[in-house]
């Protein structure tokens, strides 16, 4: 690595905001060179994000290629990942819907190589980019809304069901970050009112799709924990709530007691 070029490079990182920008400049050098570096360096430098920038992210332990226009799976979500993969039993059949770049189950599959996964995806551009990640270990990528896509041979069948739904209060979506306000789309993180549409739509369609004893985890706020919790007990789910505060994450894992649906 020339020191010059890496030292004029995050001089021009600092003075344009980003806080880690040694790092990130590590990044840039280690995707390119001469006419491309300067490319990627201006759009970084104008506000895109470093994970559209590059290619690609590092989560719970696997690289996840992603392409602009897909969410960006946060370092938090990895707590999710944990949770689920504690519960993985052998040979599983693995749901992660609203999959986005399928980061959450390619992080499962890499931990579990032999689980049957299948995720599913609204947006194309999600679609398409999580078959990138997914399809070179076995998995299946479905388009459509939710579990609408999913194959009916999957009902009951489902171990494990993650999902990272948008969550963030309608009114709230101003608040964030120029970063993901400007360049992520909105509906995957636009949660509605009180943040928890989606979450209502998967408690009232889990049940249908998990074995006995399979079990839903989903990703909230810390304030919405106890309201979402409620939903899918109403659902007919023994719900729980974790939270990991180094992480800053909070999530609700949901399980079907044995024989209650069928």
């Amino acid at each position: 690595m020339d020191a010059e070029t890496y030292d004029g490079l995050v001089a021009r990182l600092r003075a344009a905001g980003c806080v880690f920008a040694e790092d990130e400049a590590r990044l840039l050098l280690e995707a390119a060179s001469g006419d491309r570096l300067e490319k990627l360096v201006l759009r970084r430098v104008a506000g895109e994000p470093l994970e559209y920038v590059v290619g690609w992210v590092d989560f719970a332990g696997v690289r996840v290629v992603l392409d602009p226009g897909v969410f960006i799976p946060r370092q938090r979500t990895t707590f999710l990942v944990d949770l689920a993969a504690a519960v993985v039993p052998a040979g599983a059949l693995v749901v992660d819907l609203c999959c986005g770049s399928g980061a959450l189950g390619l992080a499962i599959r890499s931990r579990h190589p032999s689980v049957e996964l299948h995720a599913a995806d609204l947006d194309p551009v999600a679609v398409a980019c999580a078959r990138r990640n997914l399809e070179p270990v076995g998995g299946t990528v479905h388009e459509g809304d939710l579990d609408a896509p999913l194959p009916e041979r999957l009902r009951g069948r489902v171990d494990v069901l993650v999902a990272n739904v948008p969550y963030v209060p309608s009114a709230a979506i101003a608040l964030m970050p120029p970063e993901s306000r400007d360049h992520e789309p909105r509906d995957t993180v636009d949660g509605g009112g009180d943040g928890l549409d989606v979450v209502r739509r998967l408690a009232a369609l889990a049940p249908r799709w998990l074995a006995p004893g399979g079990t839903v985890l989903v990703e909230t706020g810390a304030d919405q924990a106890q309201a979402a919790a409620g939903v899918f007990a109403g659902a007919g789910l023994r719900a729980a709530i974790h939270h990991d505060e180094e992480r800053g994450a909070t999530v609700v894992m949901a399980t079907c007691e044995a024989g209650e649906f069928g």
